[in-house]
């Protein structure tokens, strides 16, 4: 999964929004750290990692970051902050591998202040017929062969069923294999 997130295409996407989070950042499925070095730290103070595993958090190179920096080893169910303890919440490719996606989302909004912001990029279901077919198709055996990846997750709905609002949303196909190319990025509150 590392290699595969870790592709220029990723860290272009990466690139666009990472640098949009402030102040105290809670980041879903931090894995190996692929976005540390896309955080500003003129406005960012702190970050915590939130992954249930800690191997892929040994693989993460926090030498050069110049923020503090917290491994939360936990599920994102059931965050263990606070009730308002952030002021962003990030996730980058991780709402298609998390379990029980408005589960986690509830969770998300209870942690984040009023008038905080998440910040997501993700990919999911394509707005295609054609493709959409391929992806349900392939999502049973992608799924069990990609850490529980979903090909086929609608993002932005699943963003209202967890209490969001879209703020911003930006779509496209990166240029990989189609049934996992279709990109979602932007803001919610």
């Amino acid at each position: 999964m590392n290699f595969v997130c870790g592709q220029k295409v990723f860290a272009r996407q990466r690139k666009k929004v990472v640098p949009l989070a402030r102040g105290r950042v809670l980041e879903i499925g931090v894995g190996t750290g692929l976005n540390f070095g896309y955080y500003d730290p003129e406005t960012v103070q702190h970050v915590w990692g939130l992954d249930p595993s800690a191997a892929m958090w040994e693989m993460a190179d926090t030498a050069e970051v110049k923020f503090g920096v917290e491994f939360l080893q936990a599920s994102a169910e059931r965050i263990p902050l606070d009730e308002g303890s952030a002021d962003t919440i990030l996730a980058t490719y991780t709402l298609c591998s998390v379990p029980n996606t408005v589960e986690t989302l509830k969770d998300m909004r209870r942690v984040l202040k009023p008038g905080g912001e998440l910040i997501f990029c993700e990919h999911g279901a394509a707005p295609d017929e054609n493709v959409r077919k391929w992806q349900d198709r392939l999502n049973p055996i992608w799924s069990k062969m990609a850490g529980g990846c979903n090909l086929n997750r609608s993002i932005p709905t699943l963003l209202e069923q967890g209490g969001f609002k879209v703020r911003t949303l930006d779509t496209m196909y990166l240029p990989v294999w189609k049934p996992a190319a279709f990109n979602y990025w932007g803001t919610a509150v």
